[in-house]
């Protein structure tokens, strides 16, 4: 049993109503696609297989793939420890004309708040941050787009998207000095 109700905006009620209003199947289809490339499921295995990549073959990469490994392992977790305090229906639960107009229902109906999706974007738009600005510029634009289809879909209200964005980048924030900060200390003479 969820401990507090999240209840949506009037801007989050306007924005997907918008949404289930100019609908299409096409646009929700390539929304869906779209949007595996946030599941957690996905970034843990490229997590992992980067790991083991800079473990095997770059050891100078070991510092940040031990970085990137430890954020997704945290923003897996994360947004499910918080689901079970927070108790918000979904939009899509909300709409007939939506679902009618191609919108899929999606995940367990009272767990909108946070977006899983963008907490795992929102950490890896910040941990961009520690590559050169033509990459980091362009990691960060795909990780906004991938959270936008979570409201694309309706699968959460906006200001879930926000707020699940914001924590993933406090989250890798947090650990950067705590992972990424003290294995560079330890190789100092």
């Amino acid at each position: 049993m969820a401990l507090v109700t999240v209840k949506p905006t009037r801007i989050d009620i306007a924005i997907a109503d918008e949404i289930a209003t100019y609908a299409n199947p096409g646009m929700e289809e390539a929304a869906q696609a779209l949007t595996w490339g946030a599941d957690e499921h996905v970034l843990l295995a490229l997590a992992t297989a980067g790991w083991l990549y800079a473990w095997t073959r770059r050891p100078a990469a070991r510092p940040i793939a031990n970085h990137v490994l430890a954020v997704s392992l945290v923003t897996a977790v994360l947004p499910h420890i918080l689901k079970s305090i927070f108790d918000q229906t979904r939009p899509d639960r909300l709409t007939v004309r939506g679902h009618r107009r191609g919108i899929p229902i999606s995940g367990k109906s009272r767990d909108a708040f946070p977006s899983g999706h963008a907490v795992h974007m929102g950490a890896l738009a910040s941990a961009a941050g520690l590559l050169p600005r033509g990459p980091r510029r362009a990691l960060r634009t795909v990780a906004v787009g991938l959270s936008l289809t979570r409201i694309v879909l309706l699968a959460h209200w906006a200001s879930d998207v926000v707020a699940g964005f914001a924590l993933g980048a406090a989250v890798e924030r947090l650990l950067r000095p705590r992972v990424l900060v003290r294995r560079k200390a330890r190789r100092r003479p």
